[in-house]
């Protein structure tokens, strides 16, 4: 029963979305009928992107008009996005003036930006004001803002400086907003990504982060929540494509099967070709392999080990290019680094590997093992950290290196290396 029948506390928006997203369609739209405007809006803001789509195109235009206008900008902008192109015609007819420039404004800065995910919606003041001006305007205006802790000072619409509300209510009347605000605000450009912006938030611990374009004009904010929605959503897609899984906006449980066939079955079948090329690297040294059996015991054990090296570098190395502490210019300095970290890891694991090779195969295979385990581990993390490196300097996503297609190359590559130092060591 829900909470309107029984008279209970209303949920919040969000876990009542949630409770909604179980239910049929038809049902849905029932329940979100019954709620006041302001709260349908709310909750409907909270639904997953493909069912507010779904439900949008069941409903009569007067009712979507309607709850896109209770949204925030920054809602109704994605919404309007993800609309069929007629549908994004009939609710830019039904909607008022204002809300229509908002979402032509909003939706016009490309997915992933900070542009795309602020809101239009912040309080401002006139830099000519007072203390006592500016508590006045504020009673006025910000109790529909969405940020109530800094306000931006405007000079002709561009950005001069954000003052506190703290310091608002502790100044003297009189005192000019000119001496009250910070007048180095830390700002973005709405071209910027929306990482960026999550970061920038987080650094300076920031309840809203100014966007303004190259002359300085505040054109909104991105507040701390989109902005953590936003890292949240970025986390998400990399653990996607660290496991060479297609991005999808869909919760899990709410996925089809179709989509998830699509999402996961094209790196699949690239990867089956990757993996043919290990086939071919066996077949090739197929006499080595029948005159030495012991050889093939000890394949997937460095095999693993070389894949398992490439994933923990691939893996550190994406999450600190990901949260910017390294660039592009630390790439020389990290190799350094990286070679005598993965020297040492190699020498110590062919220690730890030298004995079974003895104990198999006699010193001699135990020499192949032992130099293969070193080598494999050294070019695996060397791999590891260099290919996420080179995927950001042809601007594609390094969390693609941190999973199975780093595992596949280490393969290849492990499969040669050690029947090669096995030709050279034991001979043909």
């Amino acid at each position: 029963m829900d909470d309107i029948a029984t008279g209970s506390a209303p949920a919040h928006a969000v876990d009542e979305a949630v409770r909604l997203g179980t239910l049929g369609r038809d049902e849905i739209l029932d329940r979100l009928a019954r709620l006041s405007l302001d709260r349908r809006a709310a909750v409907f803001a909270y639904l997953a992107p493909r069912l507010q789509v779904e439900l949008a195109q069941r409903m009569d235009r007067g009712a979507l008009a309607e709850i896109v206008t209770g949204m925030d900008a920054d809602d109704r902008a994605d919404l309007f996005n993800l609309l069929a192109d007629d549908t994004q015609g009939r609710l830019l007819a039904d909607l008022a003036p204002p809300e229509r420039e908002d979402i032509a404004r909003l939706a016009a800065h490309a997915e992933g930006t900070a542009g795309s995910i602020m809101t239009t919606g912040c309080a401002s003041l006139g830099a000519g004001a007072t203390a006592l001006d500016a508590l006045d305007a504020l009673r006025r205006e910000a109790p529909e803002e969405p940020a109530m802790h800094r306000f931006h000072v405007l000079d002709a619409g561009r950005l001069v400086g954000v003052v506190t509300l703290r310091d608002l209510i502790l100044a003297s009347d009189d005192a000019p907003l000119g001496e009250l605000m910070d007048a180095a605000p830390v700002t973005i450009h709405p071209d910027a990504s929306r990482e960026e912006a999550g970061r920038l938030i987080a650094r300076y611990d920031l309840p809203a982060l100014p966007v303004v374009d190259e002359g300085g004009l505040l054109l909104g904010i991105v507040t701390h929540d989109d902005a953590a929605d936003a890292l949240v959503a970025e986390t998400t897609e990399d653990f996607h494509k660290s496991s060479t899984v297609l991005p999808f906006a869909e919760n899990l449980r709410q996925a089809g099967i179709g989509l998830l066939y699509r999402k996961r079955v094209v790196w699949l079948a690239l990867l089956v070709f990757g993996n043919l090329f290990s086939g071919a690297g066996i077949a090739y040294f197929e006499e080595m392999i029948l005159a030495y059996v012991s050889l093939v015991f000890f394949l997937p054990l460095l095999i693993d080990s070389s894949g398992n090296a490439v994933s923990q570098s691939a893996t550190l190395m994406v999450r600190a290019l990901a949260t910017g502490d390294v660039a592009m210019k630390d790439w020389r300095d990290l190799i350094a680094r990286e070679l005598a970290v993965a020297a040492a890891l190699g020498l110590t694991m062919a220690v730890v590997v030298a004995p079974i090779g003895i104990w198999r195969g006699g010193a001699e295979v135990a020499v192949v093992v032992g130099l293969t385990m070193t080598v494999l581990v050294l070019i695996g993390s060397l791999v590891g950290m260099s290919l996420p490196f080179l995927l950001s300097r042809f601007n594609l996503d390094p969390a693609t290196a941190s999973g199975p297609l780093v595992t596949t190359i280490s393969d290849g590559v492990g499969v040669l290396v050690y029947f090669s130092i096995a030709t050279l060591i034991l001979g043909a």
